[in-house]
């Protein structure tokens, strides 16, 4: 009896364990979400490296945003792989945002850049900068690449945003030679933000 006891207590406290495990990766993200939001306001209010958290490398640069499919991402500097398991990242070597050029921005295809799937030509996305202005783009290219076409991050390559994630988006392997591409023109329109 008394070791039976000892062993559904054992159980329980596995099972805890486990289940506090398993919500950890969710509350990591959700906090991470949070301080990238209070980051992104002190880029706006002048602070241009706004560390989301005092060991970050990166900061947020811009903000990415598609109406119809209710996208709303903060994009930050730089595209290694700590960097885009917390959001979409501004390739390095590529023009910055703002500028007229290649900009590249890179993320997740099964996390932040799952999206890419369902957008189509025509379809708008602005890309806020961190002193307040806004950029409008209109989708005018989708294709797939393989992952040493290097022309893709030319800065020179042309002069619009360019939106990368690895392909194709519902393979489990995580080896993907190929990419897919989305290329926006930028274009003038009223803005109400």
């Amino acid at each position: 009896m008394r070791t039976s006891t000892w062993h559904a207590s054992g159980l329980i406290a596995i099972g805890l364990g486990l289940l506090a495990h398993g919500a950890y990766i969710p509350a990591k993200a959700l906090v991470a979400q949070w301080l990238l939001e209070s980051a992104w306001q002190r880029t706006l209010s002048g602070d241009s490296h706004a560390r989301p958290w005092h060991w970050a490398d990166t900061w947020p640069i811009a903000r990415l945003r598609q109406e119809r499919l209710g996208v709303d991402q903060i994009v930050l500097t730089g595209a290694s792989g700590r960097v885009l398991a917390f959001a979409p990242g501004h390739v390095s070597g590529t023009t910055r945002p703002g500028e007229p050029g290649n900009v590249v921005l890179s993320g997740h295809r099964d996390t932040h850049f799952r999206w890419l799937a369902r957008l189509q030509p025509g379809d708008e996305l602005q890309l806020q900068l961190g002193d307040g202005r806004v950029t409008q783009y209109r989708v005018s290219r989708q294709a797939v690449h393989h992952q040493d076409d290097g022309y893709l991050l030319d800065p020179q390559a042309w002069d619009g945003l360019r939106l990368i994630t690895c392909y194709p988006f519902d393979s489990l392997s995580s080896d993907a030679d190929l990419r897919y591409v989305v290329d926006a023109s930028p274009f003038d329109a009223p803005l109400a933000m």
